[in-house]
């Protein structure tokens, strides 16, 4: 007997037994994911969509925003050019060191992000590595744009290069190979032949790599020094707010960064469909 029949035979004999086991999921999942998005929600509107206006309308939550996607559209391109081009070496060349490269290019998921933001104020500040010639170049990282930059670079790092590799290795390079013995250029190979084979894989990283720069705290929270109305961004701004009493600014942030979630989510399940018929 096979072991799907043993599993249809153990599940007709004890059906209780899915119910059980699927009661126990819900229950998880309304403890850790239902229960407190609805509370968001309900402390961001349960005075009335007036408050949630007036907070969202305020000078530092508006900072706050702008700063967030000011971050992400720095971010997100130089990620999805790396990845792109790490993705390339690695999916398309056997060479040494290879292993040891996807090892460094998935740091970030084995480092805590307050580790990492730990790691760029030794680097980059005022006592740090390199802290004494940027003094001199009047170049400051720490508590700036720069420093919440690269501590959400280091932290999205990963996202468009794994998503990209597994599809390169699947598709091969039959293609392009084609392709340059009709005399394509390299440019037209990769424009044309390879990233049509790739675009689902690509966005998925990409969609990854800015729900990620959105909705970093750690390594952003060290490195920032958290300034109200220059420094904090979305996240810590949740944090500061509920910290100094303002309820209804603190859970109308959370509930916009809840929406951007929400539609993270959808577009992920849009682009992983995508990707699996492709």
């Amino acid at each position: 007997m096979s072991s799907s029949q043993k599993n249809s035979v153990q599940s007709e004999s004890f059906p209780w037994v899915q119910w059980v086991l699927i009661g126990i999921a819900l229950l998880y999942l309304a403890l850790v994911l239902f229960i407190p998005a609805i509370a968001v929600f309900y402390e961001a509107f349960h005075k009335g969509t007036q408050e949630f206006v007036i907070a969202i309308n305020s000078s530092d939550f508006q900072k706050a925003m702008q700063l967030t996607l000011i971050i992400a559209l720095i971010v997100v391109p130089i990620n999805t050019v790396f990845g792109l081009c790490a993705a390339w070496v690695i999916g398309r060349n056997q060479f040494r060191g290879r292993t040891l490269l996807i090892s460094i290019i998935d740091l970030p998921f084995a480092i805590s992000p307050v580790v990492a933001g730990l790691m760029i104020v030794l680097l980059y500040g005022r006592n740090g590595w390199f802290g004494p010639v940027l003094k001199n170049l009047d170049i400051q990282v720490l508590f700036s744009l720069s420093g919440m930059v690269l501590a959400t670079l280091f932290v999205s790092l990963p996202f468009v290069a794994r998503e990209v590799i597994p599809v390169l290795e699947e598709l091969g390079s039959e293609q392009e190979e084609a392709a340059r013995i009709l005399g394509a250029k390299d440019f037209q190979i990769f424009w044309r032949v390879t990233l049509p084979n790739i675009k689902w894989g690509l966005l998925y990283g990409v969609l990854l790599t800015n729900a990620r720069a959105m909705g970093e705290f750690g390594a952003v929270a060290v490195v920032s020094g958290l300034i109200a109305g220059r420094t904090l961004t979305l996240p810590t701004f949740v944090e500061q707010a509920y910290k100094n009493y303002q309820t209804e600014a603190a859970f109308g942030a959370a509930t916009i960064l809840a929406l951007l979630a929400l539609v993270t989510l959808v577009l992920k399940e849009i682009l992983e469909r995508k990707t699996s018929h492709s």
